[in-house]
């Protein structure tokens, strides 16, 4: 089980660590890891969030259950505040490694920290109490593979090409809230979650996709955005999940969009939002 260390926990055991800010894993991150995985150690990575214009990819929750997929021991969460943006690359060295008790260390060639980014891979290796092994950067198409453009793809609804450059597939996780329960009513009853605070969100828009809940995973069908048939304004995720029947209010779920369907538009009535749902279902199921 991935163990996330809180404020002043420390990992003990001789490990290989990854840095960076780790919104998730991507190409380029994965040769980190491949190479970590090398050592026969256990392996834990920081992962940063707050930074990030727009939002991250992925909160905390979310980056905890990929990096146990991923199989790492440990994550260490830093919150991007104040106090760690003027924090000097020496202190932040000194801190980090008074934490954890790195054999190895892993980075990518452009890995920067500190007060002003002003440290580098090179002082890391000058300063780091055990080897450092700074990796090339993953191109895809002669280009860097880099968080602002899976944003990009993102922002344009392209799950497909983002999910490419991802390790593990764009999602949202949440709880399952109390919706107005329109969808009942017409035949397409759907489980809502709010939108995460912090969150970069793919483009409003109607997708296929699946959602993981505690009782399986489900084909689905999911609305990102507003309701505008019913006059709401308030952006949802709202899933309508194929042949499920059962109560997952409470429940934590991840929603995984997987294809772009159509825009969000208001139809006239609720019959004709179900017309447009039934062919939805055709296409994705």
């Amino acid at each position: 089980m991935l163990k996330v260390l809180g404020r002043g926990e420390k990992y003990s055991a001789p490990c290989a660590l990854l840095l960076g800010g780790f919104d998730g894993l991507h190409a380029g991150h994965m040769s980190l890891l491949y190479a970590a995985k090398e050592t026969g150690l256990p392996i834990g990575a920081t992962l940063l969030c707050g930074n990030k214009k727009g939002g991250n990819l992925f909160t905390f929750a979310e980056r905890e259950y990929i990096f146990e997929k991923a199989g790492l021991s440990f994550v260490l969460e830093e919150e991007f505040t104040r106090d760690f943006k003027h924090i000097s690359p020496q202190d932040y060295l000194d801190l980090l490694f008074s934490r954890i008790r790195a054999a190895a260390v892993f980075c990518g060639e452009d890995y920067r920290f500190g007060s002003g980014a002003e440290g580098t891979a090179e002082l890391l290796r000058t300063l780091a109490p055990c080897p450092v092994h700074v990796l090339p950067l993953t191109a895809e198409n002669g280009k860097k593979v880099a968080v602002t453009d899976i944003k990009s793809l993102l922002g344009e609804g392209n799950i497909k090409s983002a999910n490419r450059l991802l390790a593990f597939d764009y999602f949202v996780q949440g709880e399952v809230e109390h919706g107005r329960e329109a969808g009942r009513t017409y035949g397409f009853p759907t489980l809502n979650l709010g939108y995460s605070a912090g969150k970069f969100l793919i483009a409003d828009g109607v997708y296929g996709g699946r959602v993981e809940t505690p009782l399986g995973t489900f084909s689905a069908i999911v609305n990102f955005g507003s309701r505008p048939t019913f006059g709401v304004d308030e952006k949802k995720i709202e899933a309508h999940l194929k042949d499920f029947c059962g109560d997952l209010y409470g429940a934590v779920v991840r929603v995984f969009p997987e294809q772009f369907l159509r825009p969000i538009r208001k139809f006239a009535s609720a019959e004709e939002l179900k017309k447009q749902l039934a062919e939805d279902r055709k296409t994705v199921w």
